[in-house]
């Protein structure tokens, strides 16, 4: 019986794995995409033309190029070629079942963790990172939430078997700001109490960000010889680039009277120029101060309801749009997690109303690639750029469209998911449904 065991694992442990379980590896090389419709972003739609991928880069553009002699031609005839989408705002990455807690990794306990990085905890094997990049997403934001302030988000591309790996360069604080308003309908406090408790919870940001001020000036003075080091605080010591001017501060809110708050405050401890405005559901309500003031926007999710009863049901649609007329740099997130693929299609609702096609293909593209400072690597196609694009047979924003090729830093990339497996496991299913 023994030798028997022993046997059978020996056969389990050497046998070929099921090929269904394996990931095809993604690979680089030299790649010619010829005969497509390419949507620049930045510049003019070029019709028949080529675009070669050498390594991780587009090394060449355009209705004359001459394909290399070791390229691997596709023909992409009919078929159109997109720069890779952004979402500026995820969790993706950061959880995997929603409703176990072992599996999320984005809520740390606490207020002030600012020392978190929501980079350590991304999990490149993350079942929701194919599936979001079979729609054409090749980069996110990967952010922390809860508390005041709960860490540093991450830029990370959707390819890698390590954090380090995905890093698309750009971290930022998060700053959740305080709520100064009524929660939501069930919120019965009076307006004298809710005045009350918003004025305590920004006294309460103020003397975390004096305290921030104050460690940052100990530890210039330290580094110029004049007293001794401050104490070692983690937080304090994570919010010290952005307290110096070298990092941007990303400021959740949402309603029109915390967006308002949070630019006044911003404004009077100096940092509207690094702030970055998340959220901002209600942003159209005080689109004027916001494009007044020079912030951009990460709007979002789009497809969403009104966040008052008395709103129209296209408020979170139109709202997009309606930034962008009063001059509102602006990009669109998601915020979600396993359902970050529908990217696409909050830039679509953002386009049907109000935004218009042009400007929610750079929303997802070329602008979130200017407003985290990473424009000179992605966010278009261009020659000398890193080769994130994908392929499609049709518009991105339609959900009848499917995504042909993709590539992500060079690597031409499996379109193969949880959902592909599933839908060819049952389109093939052995026995058969009897009646």
């Amino acid at each position: 019986m023994r030798l028997l065991l022993t046997f059978c694992l020996t056969l389990l442990l050497t046998a070929p794995l099921d090929a269904s379980a394996q990931k095809t590896p993604g690979r680089q090389g030299t790649f010619a995409l010829t005969n497509a419709r390419l949507v620049t972003v930045t510049s003019d739609t070029i019709s028949g033309g080529t675009l070669v991928i050498r390594a991780d880069t587009i090394a060449a553009l355009g209705t004359n190029v001459a394909v290399p002699d070791d390229a691997e031609v596709i023909d992409c005839t009919g078929l159109t070629v997109y720069p890779g989408l952004i979402d500026s705002g995820t969790r993706l990455g950061l959880v995997e079942v929603g409703s176990l807690s072992e599996t999320r990794d984005y809520n740390e306990i606490g207020d002030l963790t600012a020392h978190m990085d929501a980079l350590t905890a991304v999990n490149p094997n993350s079942v929701n990172i194919p599936v979001t990049r079979v729609n054409g997403i090749t980069t996110v934001l990967a952010e922390p939430s809860n508390g005041l302030l709960p860490g540093a988000a991450s830029m990370i591309d959707l390819h890698g078997y390590t954090p380090d790996q995905m890093h698309r360069s750009f971290t930022g604080q998060v700053l959740n700001f305080p709520s100064t308003g009524r929660r939501g309908w069930w919120d019965d406090r009076s307006p004298e109490e809710i005045e009350k408790q918003a004025k305590k919870a920004i006294k309460k940001l103020s003397d975390v960000w004096d305290r921030a001020e104050l460690y940052a000036r100990i530890d210039s003075a330290a580094a110029a010889g004049d007293r001794r080091a401050p104490t070692y605080v983690p937080s304090m010591e994570a919010l010290l680039p952005v307290v110096r001017g070298e990092q941007a501060l990303i400021i959740k809110a949402s309603k029109a009277s915390d967006i308002t708050k949070a630019l006044e405050w911003a404004a009077a401890r100096g940092l509207t120029d690094q702030v970055i405005l998340s959220g901002a559901q209600e942003g159209w309500r005080v689109a004027d101060a916001i494009a007044a003031a020079g912030v951009p926007v990460l709007v979002g999710p789009v497809l969403s309801v009104p966040t008052r009863p008395s709103d129209r049901y296209d408020k979170a649609y139109a709202n997009p749009g309606l930034l962008a007329e009063a001059g509102v740099q602006l990009a669109i997130r998601t915020g979600g997690a396993e359902n970050v693929r529908n990217l696409p299609y909050n830039a679509g609702f953002a386009a049907a109303y109000g935004l218009g096609k042009a400007a929610a293909l750079k929303a997802v593209t070329i602008a979130p690639a200017r407003i985290f400072g990473i424009a000179d690597a992605v966010g278009s196609l261009e020659v000398g750029k890193v080769a994130n694009l994908f392929v499609t047979n049709g518009d991105p924003f339609e959900t009848t469209t499917q995504v042909q090729h993709l590539f992500i830093e060079g690597y031409k990339l499996p379109l193969e998911s949880r959902h592909t497996k599933l839908y060819d496991e049952f389109l093939n299913r052995n026995p058969g449904v009897t009646e």
